[in-house]
């Protein structure tokens, strides 16, 4: 988001499965819908308010997650530096150099990317939810690919095969910072990339057959993301 921080229930799954010893699945499970934690019995309950407990029970979700989510933030932003100081010692975070000097809403947003990274989780997600290249392109390669669902780029996009001919989806263009080279940013679905190897790049006007908007090209770098 704006802060650049964010987090699935697998982020703090891990987190409270190393202090607890639970199992991280089995924890995810406590962490969403209706799981309750009894301390007096130091037992998890779908019951939210067992005979033992004056008061209703808080659901794992906002318990383990949300609560400290709002304390840090809260803390923070009412310059309450003994609480958060405190927070931030418990969960490893260390600041450095101007780091030291930053205050509210600009200390609220490093301190939360250094705990919950929004990009780990994102990459995290992918892993998670999306099927592998080698399992998703067997069924997708029609989508990927318009021409003969039998000859070579075919088969090598269906089998993501690193051998086979270089099959290299260009999404954006981005110029270096000197403006002397253009970094073609992509995916590859078929062969390998190498610095030196001759490309043939079909742009977006390109029509099979014909030699409009058809270039050859030698591949001057590769940077790998």
């Amino acid at each position: 988001g704006l802060h650049g921080w964010g987090f699935s229930i697998e982020t703090f799954a891990k987190m409270l499965s190393a202090k607890s010893g639970m199992e991280k699945s089995r924890m995810m499970d406590k962490l969403w819908g209706d799981w309750f934690y009894n301390p007096k019995k130091k037992v998890w309950t779908n019951v939210q308010q067992p005979e033992d407990c004056e008061e209703p029970l808080q659901r794992g979700f906002c318990q383990y997650v949300m609560n400290p989510i709002n304390q840090l933030i809260r803390a923070i932003m009412d310059k309450d530096s003994e609480k958060y100081e405190k927070m931030m010692d418990r969960l490893g975070i260390v600041l450095k150099g101007a780091d030291k000097n930053l205050t509210g809403k600009g200390l609220m947003k490093h301190v939360m990317q250094n705990w919950i990274n929004a990009g780990d989780s994102l990459v995290a997600m992918l892993v998670m939810k999306l099927p592998a290249p080698k399992l998703a392109q067997r069924y997708r390669v029609e989508n990927l690919y318009n021409g003969p669902m039998d000859d070579e780029a075919a088969m090598g996009i269906r089998n993501c095969d690193p051998s086979g001919p270089l099959m290299m989806y260009v999404s954006k263009m981005v110029p270096a910072a000197d403006k002397s080279r253009v970094y073609a940013f992509g995916r590859v679905f078929s062969g390998t990339v190498a610095t030196g190897q001759k490309v043939r790049i079909q742009g977006p006007h390109y029509r099979p057959g014909s030699r409009d908007d058809l270039h050859v090209r030698a591949i001057q770098r590769t940077v790998l993301m």
